[in-house]
């Protein structure tokens, strides 16, 4: 079903990524996944391969918080492959206190956000030298809740970890929804919350911080239920041609009022073109994503 494919997925390592490049090794894709640790990488991709019987599985190590990481991890793909089918925008962090990245950036919308922004922008030549290319960014059903705060977007005022989090996941839906009404040649974009899931999102603030959320996951949805959807997005013909769209189970599901705001997600974009140091040049618009 996915044989002549290549999928990049990130944060594949483990939880919800690394499901997600194991059902898509499953299906016969190449796979490359994106992990910030070599050895964990190494042991994610010995894990696939035994798992799944496919070989064609590789990494790249990249600390995608940090903008140098990720324009090399982009130089590197392209150098390696000819194009791109899937791009699985995945990674992401919660972070309990105020952290700045490399770049000296608030870590949340960092992590959560620039990077699907930047890593899509510079991988956009290698997936459109496929003819039927597509991007899945991972949301959470999180951002019902968030707004974008132009006016602290960083958090340099006031962090709250709760509204960096959301806003972080309303910024991958902006962004999936503005993406799709660009005109020109484009891969398929679309958002999915992959539900309530047991994974390692926020065992970075600390082990008594990780039991805790542990013990509250104890009946949330394995990984690999998880990842289901972003599998189905990555790989069913049924969406094939379906773009601009948010998921939930499979099953497109209207997102929130302020995720449809094309007068904030322009700015958002350009804000994230100016804190990134790309440009993509101003196109005209498809209809309203609805």
């Amino acid at each position: 079903m996915m044989r002549d494919k290549i999928c990049l997925v990130t944060g594949a390592t483990s939880g919800i990524g690394a499901a997600t490049a194991l059902g898509l090794a499953r299906l016969g894709a190449s796979v490359v996944i994106i992990g910030r640790r070599a050895d964990k990488c190494e042991r994610a991709v010995r894990n696939l391969r035994r798992k799944t019987g496919n070989k064609s599985v590789a990494f790249l190590v990249a600390d995608l918080s940090t903008q140098k990481d990720i324009r090399r991890i982009a130089q590197e793909f392209k150098q390696r492959y000819g194009f791109l089918d899937v791009l699985v925008n995945n990674a992401g962090g919660y972070f309990y206190t105020r952290e700045l990245s490399a770049d000296r950036l608030e870590m949340t919308f960092a992590l959560n956000h620039l990077a699907y922004f930047l890593l899509t922008h510079l991988l956009m030549p290698s997936l459109l030298a496929s003819p039927s290319s597509r991007v899945v960014n991972v949301a959470s059903r999180d951002h019902r809740s968030a707004r974008i705060d132009f006016d602290d977007l960083l958090a340099e005022k006031h962090y709250d970890r709760h509204k960096a989090y959301e806003q972080s996941k309303l910024a991958n839906i902006l962004f999936t929804y503005e993406l799709a009404r660009r005109k020109g040649p484009r891969p398929t974009v679309n958002a999915l919350c992959p539900g309530l899931v047991r994974t390692n999102l926020g065992a970075n603030n600390g082990w008594l911080r990780k039991k805790i959320v542990n013990l509250i996951s104890r009946d949330r949805l394995s990984a690999n239920e998880g990842a289901d959807t972003s599998v189905y997005l990555a790989s069913s013909p049924e969406v094939a041609e379906i773009t601009g769209r948010y998921f939930i189970g499979r099953k497109e599901t209207p997102s929130s009022d302020a995720s449809y705001d094309q007068q904030v997600a322009e700015r958002l974009w350009a804000v994230s073109e100016t804190l990134t140091n790309v440009s993509c040049a101003p196109e005209p618009r498809h209809g309203a994503i609805s």
